[in-house]
Order: structure tokens, then sequence, then C-alpha cells
């Protein structure tokens, strides 16, 4: 799929909630505009290669005004990047295949992002322990290897993982 269209009713869930789970970009553009034509087909060339690691979103501007609005488009094509259901990044204009390349780059996770999120994913603890060991702080991790160990009944272990989770001191003492 090369990309999404999005409108005002689905821009909640095919961006917001979308890009907790994978970047998004959003470009904004129109059927009159010159530079949209000439970038939409780069942004989609690049974002395709990435394979599903990044998302394209399409808004005509003209059909959806609430969005346009929300991003308070002044110009046309307007791209932004969302992960985790905020703005990371954007650019405004018709870019060369080369910098859109870039700024798609930025979005794709690190080798060692990767390789926690598929540790993650399999969710055994031995996996998780090996994400913990790459990222000490990662809540996630931290998080679903604690509630293995309170499983498996090594509650006092799970504790001490939790209280790696900055501000988890209040959390803890509320509960003892």
């Amino acid at each position: 799929m090369a990309y999404i269209d999005v409108t005002d009713a689905t821009f909640e869930t095919d961006v917001l909630e979308k890009s907790k789970e994978v970047p998004v970009v959003i470009d904004l553009w129109a059927e009159w505009c010159g530079p949209c034509r000439t970038l939409g087909p780069i942004i989609e060339k690049v974002i395709d290669a990435t394979a599903g690691k990044v998302v394209l979103a399409k808004v005509d501007v003209d059909a959806n005004p609430a969005v346009s609005n929300a991003f308070k488009v002044q110009s046309i094509p307007a791209v932004y990047a969302m992960k985790d259901g905020a703005v990371v990044d954007g650019f405004m204009g018709a870019y060369p295949e080369s910098a859109v390349q870039e700024f798609v780059d930025k979005l794709l996770p690190s080798e060692s992002e990767q390789a926690v999120s598929e540790l993650l994913a399999a969710g055994d603890e031995a996996s998780l322990r090996m994400a913990l060991a790459m990222e000490p702080a990662n809540e996630d991790v931290i998080v679903a290897l604690g509630e293995l160990l309170v499983a498996n009944g090594a509650g006092d272990e799970a504790l001490e993982l939790i209280e790696r989770i900055p501000g988890s001191e209040r959390t803890l003492s509320l509960i003892h």
C-alpha cells in the first residue's frame, strides 16, 4: 500500500493512534498544487522502500480543513512526521529525493532499537533480560519483565526492576 488517504474524520485513528506503533509521515497537499504533484511520488517511493517501517498519510487540505487548521498550514506541500502521537519533524516545499530520503531515514529505528523491539516482542525471560541489558531504562522492557517475574513468583526482583523507572519511588510508596 503506497499511502493512506486521511480525512478530518479518520485523522485520529489513521495518524495519531498509528504513530504510537510506527512513525507516520503526513503529506498535506492539494490537487491544484504543482509542487505537491512533484513531491507526492517522491515521498511515496521513499516510504514504500521502508517496507512498512514508516507509514504515509496524505491529507487533501481543501477537503479536510480541520487537519490543515490543526497544523496551521499556510503553504503546501507541508510534510510532518509523527511518533508516539507527537510531531517530531517537518518541512515545507518540494524537496529532492535525497532530502526526503534523509528526512525518512531519521524516523527509522536504529539497529539497537529494532533488536530491542524484536526481543520485547519475543516476550520470554531470556529475551527480555537481553533487551534490558541493551536498554536498561526502557520502561516497556522493565514492565514486561516485571510482569513475567511476578507471574513466576519473583515479586521482589520485579519490584527492584520497577524502581528503575523514573518517578516509581512515589508509586511504590503508595503501594507499601
